[in-house]
């Protein structure tokens, strides 16, 4: 009995597929600008759910030395958007709105982890929220987020 499991090309999530080559690196290689810059290292990623570490550096941080509202928003924002283009779904999708509450600092040195999930998925609009945790499990940021299905159609991975 063959006990490897078949993936049917025709079903595979390609796009699931090409991120989890990602995991455990640090992702200045990211598609994204935006993820290179922040350059975190994906922990996870599935069909509705990801996370992301992060290091807090001195260019994130806001004068008071810790991490910028802008920034922890950002972090949020990037990690919901690739978990939902991790859906696979064949068009673009992009954020409605982003309402983020910021409920604990962090400082320079600290280790972060984003996590996400899809809390609804519909035809059209996504609902997810996020988290960025300390490694004390406190929350630094929380956001909730709907995404909108566009009209970009996406290759099946980045540079086709």
């Amino acid at each position: 009995m063959n006990t490897h499991t078949q993936i049917d090309p025709q079903t595979e999530n390609k796009r699931l597929s090409f991120l989890r080559q990602f995991i455990g690196r640090p992702m200045d290689q990211h598609f994204s600008p935006v993820a290179k810059w922040l350059n975190g290292v994906l922990l996870l990623i599935d069909e509705g759910a990801m996370e992301v570490e992060y290091h807090v550096r001195e260019d994130m941080c806001n004068p008071m030395g810790t991490l910028h509202g802008g920034i922890a928003a950002t972090i949020l924002d990037d990690i919901v958007g690739t978990m939902v283009y991790a859906l696979g779904r064949e068009f673009g999708f992009t954020s409605v709105n982003l309402n983020c509450d910021f409920l604990n600092p962090a400082v320079v040195g600290d280790v972060l982890v984003a996590k996400s999930e899809v809390i609804r998925a519909g035809k059209n609009i996504v609902h997810v929220e996020g988290r960025l945790v300390n490694a004390h499990g406190r929350i630094v940021a929380k956001c909730t987020s709907n995404l909108i299905q566009t009209g970009f159609k996406l290759p099946l991975v980045p540079g086709q």
